[in-house]
């Protein structure tokens, strides 16, 4: 055994005793649903043939082939062999004279586990990204490679039409919720052909738009999966793009006059340099705050918050930082800056004041660079395009500086003979704000396992801790004993930040559906110097390259034990 083999050995043998050290520090309530049967696998007899096998309502199966082991990477952990099928779903003339259809690819193990896993992706869809089933940032492993059967899509639409099929009224709906309805049963379908028997247990997870994609099945396909694995959901995507959209006008109201930067989706076009308003240097600045109010409330001064709660009483921007006496330097801020900061972060709200979004937490991951990218680009690009396109009806474009952000709100609940649902109906799980819905889930044994970084720019971390507090309100039992939330402190959106945001929710998932262990603590790790999952650049140069914590279920916080490393996860636990 070489170095490397031997670092890397000691390693995980390292984040498995963290591991089952945090294990047995559970402080929730232990579990009271059913314990689902575990999946059984089964081998793959033949690839090549399938594709003119597979006779599937309304598919088109367009190829299917052996992808070679090593073809395919995560970090440095090489994809085993595997079937690869192409296909699409209801191809159709849409009424834009567009050709549509929903694409999808499936990747099958040779050796299976009888698992099925839904990849749901992110943004606007509109592209089959491998199917891998990896999340996480810097992934190291996934679903494919453990050895679900795993499907991916475009979500009813392809790049070109993005996002133009907004205007087409089913692909807005494929895009919504229906994508998911007619691939889950196809691909039930497809496996039972493939391997001769269906999947044991069935499973649905993804990032941002993926989340949000997971938690509408949760509450509209209920039935069809076992684990749902939601990460920084835009469950309710409208008021957050349209929060945007109310954060930029404040922006703009203290950015530099005449200032641009350059339009990353026009190379000859500029935007408004929104990013004047509230510099990298200040958001720093503002960081450091945050840390020297918060950062031993968890027990460690170790440039990380783990307690967002206790931090959001304790932190007081007007206060905790320092006000500008004159010019603006990067070490304070002016009382202009302090108040459309204090407003962002609250929420955005009407012209009556009616709450538009959830507010946003402080978190010292305020000064990541994604957090800057949401909050001053794609608030002028993504979001207006969204709001214009697919959650307005009629679709009208925008100037996101200029636009009245209450008239468009009606727009979200609005229909007409053309678009017979709303944009807020097709994008949201129903019964969110008051989600009774889920019982049928813990009934029959089914789990969820959310998690979100704290320091998300676009979907906030306290709009997930608001829904599982209204689940737990919401259902007889506690939300607790089938869906459990997992705060990342400092992470952006989906993964970056400064933050441990490399980690595994995929399996403690399977391991509660099947063998009834609940999920209280999972080790996540720095992307230091090394790491073969891609080095995150923002991590302070004080910090271990390997250094670990505990992803703690909320409520509970990871807390230091007083005593050992403060790099190593081992030495806390979640209380």
């Amino acid at each position: 055994m070489d170095q490397l083999q031997l670092k890397r050995s000691a390693q995980s043998l390292g984040f498995l005793t963290a591991a089952l050290a945090l294990a047995a520090c559970s402080t929730l309530p232990s579990n009271s649903v059913p314990k689902l049967k575990a999946a059984t696998g089964a081998s793959l007899p033949n690839c090549t043939a399938l594709a003119s096998q597979l006779n599937l309502a309304n598919t088109k199966i367009e190829s299917s082939a052996l992808v070679a082991a090593g073809t395919l990477k995560l970090g440095d952990n090489a994809v085993a062999e595997h079937c690869l099928v192409k296909g699409r779903m209801h191809e159709r003339k849409g009424s834009d004279g567009r050709d549509y259809a929903i694409g999808f690819e499936m990747r099958l193990p040779l050796a299976w586990n009888g698992r099925f896993y839904y990849q749901g992706n992110g943004g606007l869809d509109g592209a089959v990204v491998p199917a891998l089933g990896a999340l996480g940032g810097g992934p190291l492993t996934g679903a494919l490679m453990q050895g679900f059967a795993v499907i991916s899509s475009d979500a009813g639409h392809s790049g070109p039409q993005t996002p133009f099929f907004g205007s087409e009224p089913q692909a807005r709906l494929d895009y919504g919720y229906q994508a998911v309805e007619k691939l889950t049963p196809m691909a039930k379908q497809l496996i039972q052909s493939a391997y001769g028997k269906g999947p044991d247990r069935s499973y649905i997870g993804g990032c941002s738009n993926g989340g949000r994609h997971a938690m509408v099945a949760a509450s509209r396909v209920g039935d069809q999966y076992d684990g749902y694995l939601v990460g920084a959901p835009g469950y309710r995507l409208p008021y957050a793009a349209l929060a945007q959209i109310w954060g930029a006008q404040k922006w703009a109201a203290l950015a530099t006059p005449g200032a641009t930067v350059k339009n990353p989706m026009n190379p000859n076009g500029t935007l408004p340099d929104l990013a004047s308003a509230f510099t990298p240097q200040e958001r720093a600045t503002v960081a450091g705050a945050i840390l020297r109010k918060c950062d031993a409330l968890d027990g460690a001064s170790d440039g990380m918050v783990q307690a967002t709660q206790a931090c959001q009483a304790a932190f007081d921007i007007q206060k905790d930082v320092a006000t500008c006496s004159g010019e603006r330097n990067g070490a304070c801020l002016t009382a202009a800056q302090k108040t459309v900061i204090s407003e962002v972060f609250g929420g955005a709200k009407t012209s009556t004041g009616q709450r538009i979004y959830a507010n946003f937490p402080y978190d010292p991951g305020v000064a990541g660079a994604n957090w800057g990218t949401w909050k001053f680009i794609d608030s002028l690009i993504r979001d207006p395009l969204a709001i214009s396109t697919i959650f307005s009806v009629p679709p009208k474009p925008l100037n996101p500086l200029q636009e009245n952000v209450t008239e468009r709100l009606a727009m979200f609940s609005a229909t007409n003979d053309t678009y017979k649902e709303s944009g807020w109906s097709l994008m949201t799980p129903p019964q969110e704000s008051k989600p009774s819905n889920m019982g049928a889930l813990r009934a029959r044994g089914a789990k969820m396992v959310l998690y979100h970084g704290v320091s998300d720019a676009i979907f906030s971390a306290e709009d997930t801790r608001q829904w599982m507090e209204r689940l737990k309100q919401e259902n007889v039992n506690p939300g607790e004993d089938f869906a459990r939330y997992f705060p990342v402190p400092g992470m952006n959106h989906c993964s970056a930040g400064m933050s441990t945001d490399q980690f595994d929710l995929l399996t403690p998932l399977v391991q509660w559906v099947e063998q009834g262990i609940a999920p209280q603590a999972v080790v996540a790790n720095a992307r230091g110097a090394g790491n073969a999952g891609g080095v995150n650049t923002e991590l302070p140069a004080n910090w271990s390259a390997t250094r670990t914590r505990p992803l703690c279920a909320y409520p509970t916080v990871a807390t230091y034990n007083g005593s050992g490393s403060l790099e190593d996860a081992k030495n806390f636990s979640c209380k």
